[in-house]
């Protein structure tokens, strides 16, 4: 399998789906290569698109502050990556065919990874990596065990929903991010 580095280069040049004449460029992923927590987004933002690194908006500086502060994570302790690796335009939901066009290169980011836990934020990270259709609010607050090397997917909210939706959803954020720390030190893998 290429490595991390050669996947982000075969990436940069993807043209699998229609998102690719929008972007400014392909937001791949960053962090610990060896991390043993990953946290997987939707897709980028603006601000991802210009930069081209996840979670560099103010849903990032959230999911930096709360990982700092429930999980004593700093962002170069975790791997970041995204469902869709180019900005849907209008930061509209992707595509069910855009997902598709980007699972390959989630599904190589966490085996390359080999994360003890997947913290997935909102719907589409987690129906995708659960394989379920069931709503965020409902999937999360607990850990489900997930691929064959003992990985768990702990799912929350996605900070933008925690930006929007206040006090309420933040404390159910910092609770599933104790639950993830938990669980990494049940695996007893650093961060």
């Amino acid at each position: 399998m290429p490595s991390l580095a050669e996947l982000a280069v075969e990436a940069s040049t993807c043209r699998r789906c229609p998102l690719s004449a929008g972007r400014t460029q392909v937001v791949w992923g960053e962090g610990d290569p060896s991390a043993g927590l990953m946290v997987v987004g939707e897709g980028p933002g603006a601000d991802e698109d210009r930069e081209g690194r996840p979670f560099v908006g103010r849903s990032g500086q959230l999911l930096e502050r709360l990982l700092a502060e429930e999980a004593g994570l700093r962002r170069d302790q975790v791997y970041i990556a995204n469902v869709v690796k180019c900005r849907p335009p209008g930061n509209r939901d992707p595509l069910p065919a855009e997902v598709e066009a980007c699972r390959p290169y989630l599904e190589a980011q966490v085996d390359l990874v080999g994360p003890a836990v997947v913290l997935t934020l909102g719907n589409f990270a987690t129906r995708l990596l659960l394989a379920t259709s069931e709503r965020i609010s409902d999937l999360r607050g607990r850990t489900y065990p997930w691929g064959p090397a003992g990985t768990v997917v702990v799912p929350t909210f996605h900070p933008a929903a925690a930006l929007r939706g206040g006090g309420e959803v933040r404390t159910k954020m910092r609770a599933d991010i104790v639950r993830a720390k938990e669980a990494l030190a049940g695996a007893g893998r650093r961060p």
